[in-house]
């Protein structure tokens, strides 16, 4: 069914890096969802209301918060389709992200809402009718919640979309909880427990709590900017390293503006002793290989001496007091500065976020490592972050 539904209405499938296609695969999903949850929904709701259940008048608005995520999904990949423009210069992408907090937000408000009503059927309880419609219709929901999983679970993998991998796996989940919910009408058939009919009712809507307050932080995290995907930074990294010439790379910053919406930076080192227009032609080719693949990078050259001696011995001292420190530093742009007095180390290194010492701690104790090695040796310090993880 998956794959007829994508051969009937996704034009040229297969180039799911294609923004078109994707937003194509993005509204195709929404339209189901749609679809899909309204009509679990509306049978849920009318069925819970004449029989008095509210374990499955709870399933029934849950579907109906399914719907209005499909609903904005299907908004979201709409407005994040849309070119960039003189006041989103880097597109509008991130709106795919928005559209799944609001979604997280209204998850957690209809959560607090069905709490509050199952409460208080626990309180007052009051026996669900038993009928074969809502066996039926619970059943029914059952597969079709089934099918919206591999369908949802397919077509995020195709595209790389967390939205539609989320949605999966809400729909795996579902699954579970209409199940619940039809044990809980046999059982309240087969004892007469009234009560358990608000108890299910309130643990779904818990887990509706639980799952939206989830969302929220997943969809708020690469809002506020997050550490890239660590594929991608070995990818970026390995290819950096393939180019001709080029030593070594750090300082990689990758900024995500949504799916497909990727811009970075570094800096590549390359031999002082090179023709600078050749090296610098060398820069040029990597950031046109990376535009081909759907990444801005811009590239900046550091020229390294690499024929002097002295330089290269204190800089791997350097580097293997820097590695006693244990806390996974790394250095870069080293370079040596003599006087007749005293000579000074001027690097940069780049400390991970789980360093708990400040930067004037952390300058002090690698001037006192390195006075320890020699007097006359001073160093000229400056700390980056690492935001690649």
């Amino acid at each position: 069914m998956t794959s007829l539904l994508i051969r009937l209405f996704i034009k040229d499938s297969d180039q799911v890096k294609n923004r078109k296609v994707r937003e194509s695969y993005g509204k195709l999903a929404g339209i189901v969802g749609i679809l899909c949850n309204a009509i679990l929904s509306a049978s849920k709701i009318i069925c819970g209301l004449l029989f008095q259940s509210v374990s499955i008048l709870a399933d029934g608005v849950n579907n109906l918060s399914d719907a209005t995520s499909s609903l904005v999904t299907l908004i979201g990949f709409k407005l994040s389709g849309r070119p960039a423009d003189k006041e989103h210069p880097f597109g509008h992408a991130r709106m795919e992200y928005v559209a799944g907090l609001v979604v997280a937000f209204f998850i957690v408000l209809v959560g607090f809402d069905l709490a509050k009503s199952s409460f208080d059927k626990i309180i007052h309880p009051q026996a669900a009718a038993f009928s074969v419609i809502s066996m039926v219709i619970l059943g029914a929901s059952i597969l079709l919640k089934l099918w919206m999983f591999f369908f949802n679970r397919k077509v995020g993998k195709l595209i790389d979309s967390t939205t539609l991998e989320a949605t999966a796996a809400d729909s795996r989940n579902d699954v579970l909880m209409t199940s619940a919910v039809l044990l809980c009408a046999i059982v309240s058939r087969l004892t007469n427990f009234a009560m358990l009919d608000g108890i299910v009712g309130l643990a779904i809507a818990v887990f509706i709590v639980i799952s939206g307050i989830k969302l929220v932080n997943e969809t708020l995290s690469p809002i506020l900017g997050e550490a890239p995907n660590r594929e991608l930074v070995v990818g970026i990294l390995e290819k950096l390293r393939s180019y001709d010439g080029v030593l070594g790379v750090h300082d990689l910053m990758v900024h995500d503006y949504g799916p497909g919406r990727c811009f970075a930076s570094v800096h590549v080192e390359m031999d002082a002793k090179n023709d600078i227009l050749k090296s610098h032609d060398v820069c040029d080719n990597i950031e046109r290989d990376f535009q081909g693949e759907g990444i801005s990078l811009v590239v900046h050259l550091d020229p390294v001496i690499t024929d002097d001696e002295e330089t290269n011995e204190m800089k791997k001292m350097m580097s293997k007091l820097l590695a006693s420190m244990g806390y996974g530093i790394t250095m870069h742009d080293f370079r040596v500065v003599k006087g007749y007095t005293h000579t000074n180390l001027i690097f940069d290194i780049v400390v991970p976020f789980d360093c708990k010492l400040s930067d004037g701690d952390l300058k002090d104790n690698i001037q006192q490592m390195v006075h320890e090695q020699d007097e006359k040796l001073f160093t000229v310090i400056n700390i980056d972050r690492n935001y690649i993880g």
